[in-house]
Order: C-alpha cells, then structure tokens, then sequence
C-alpha cells in the first residue's frame, strides 16, 4: 500500500541494478521524474530506507556517482545494521523506492590546484567531483579503506591508505600522518575534506595551521560519526 502523502514529497525510483564493490553495493535508480534534472558532482539524494508504507520516512543520504537522462547511480557502503546498511543490503532489481532530487553544495570551487582527504564514504562524492575536473588541473587525493577491495574506481591518481587491522574507523592517525608529509601543489587550491566529522576537522586543523592553507578555502562535509545520527 502506497502512502500518498509520501510519494507527494519524494520521487518513486525503480532499483535497476545492483553491483557490489566490497563493502559496497553500486546501485542504479530509475524514474521518468529524473530526466532533466540538474546535478551537480558531489551532490546528494536522500533514501527513504524505511518500510513503504511506513508513515514517517527513514532517510539516508548517499552521494550521487553518475546521472543521465532518467537514472543515477550511487554507491552504499553495507556495515553495521544501521536502516540505510541493511536497505542496500537487501536492495534488487524491481524494487521500489523513494527518493529525493540532488542536492547539496559540497561541490567543485574554482581554483587553480584541488585536494580531496577522507574516508572510503568519503570517495563516493571524490569520484564524480575529480571527473568533472579538467585534465591539467593538478589534482592530489588522499583517501583511506578499511579493505583494498573498497577502492571505488577514482580517475586521478589516489594516496590509498589501508586501514590496519583492529584500528576503527573514526582514527584519524593514519589521514593526519598522510595530510602532514603529502606533496601538495604550491598554488592557491581548494581541499575537500568528507568522511567521520572529528577526523575531517582534525584535517582541517592541519591543511590550516601546519601547512598554511586558507581555512576559506578548506570545505567540510561530515558525513558520519560513531553514536550520533543525523549526519549525511
């Protein structure tokens, strides 16, 4: 039974595919009210993860891979048991679901050189945003998986870290020691930083009062942190 009220808000999407990528799962959504829709790179949409006939939805929000014409494609990291884990999880093709249009604004700046840090959640909304990138723009990524498997398929050339076993996520030691001893270009750029909201900051902190970065040209997009809901 359909929730007229809900589909009012949201647009009804078709799962079309479903891909796993370690951890993750590539999902392909379809609706006819997709086509023509802007999108941005590094824009979001919101999941309704709940039951359909839920009266209240369950949102979870996952950043936008590809989209074209009708479809958009995303990448949902399965851990823990979590609505939006356990919604990719059991996802398959022909299933319905609701969801909102892109939206967002952590998304390219102009500037000369660009620098992206975070974790694998973070690369879901690197990948797009490096694509959109003009070849000869100097581009320096750094990002951290818990296993090499959860590698998402990044065009520029990529700093991976390996997670060492036993270490949570939520450590940031191993993005700092990498962020403070990293060539990054002599021009003026912006760095995106996105994944668990301390680490990001801790980041932030170092890019600004250890290697002279620009706090305004530094962009944070939090999308977790252990014991508190409500993040991207």
């Amino acid at each position: 039974m359909r929730n007229p009220i809900l589909d009012a808000l949201f647009i009804r999407a078709t799962v079309v595919s479903v891909a796993p990528a370690g951890r993750f799962r590539k999902v392909r959504l379809s609706a006819p009210k997709l086509a023509g829709v802007d999108w941005t790179p590094g824009q979001q949409v919101r999941i309704d993860c709940g039951p359909d006939t839920a009266f209240a939805p369950t949102l979870r929000t996952y950043s936008v891979w590809d989209h074209e014409d009708d479809w958009l494609d995303g990448y949902c990291l399965v851990h823990g048991d979590g609505p939006g884990s356990i919604w990719a999880a059991q996802a398959d093709a022909g299933q319905q679901v609701r969801i909102t249009k892109p939206k967002g604004d952590f998304v390219i700046r102009p500037a000369d050189c660009h620098v992206f840090v975070g974790d694998e959640t973070a690369s879901a909304a690197f990948g797009p945003m490096i694509r959109a990138l003009p070849d000869d723009v100097p581009v320096h990524t750094i990002v951290e998986t818990g296993t090499e498997a959860d590698r998402l398929p990044l065009t520029r050339d990529v700093t991976w870290l390996l997670r060492s076993p036993g270490t949570p996520p939520e450590d940031p030691s191993a993005l700092l020691a990498a962020v403070a001893e990293a060539k990054l270009p002599d021009v003026p750029g912006s760095a995106y930083l996105a994944g668990e909201a301390r680490t990001i900051q801790a980041v932030r902190n170092v890019l600004v009062n250890d290697r002279g970065w620009a706090r305004k040209s530094v962009y944070t997009k939090p999308f977790w942190t252990p014991g508190k809901r409500g993040l991207e």
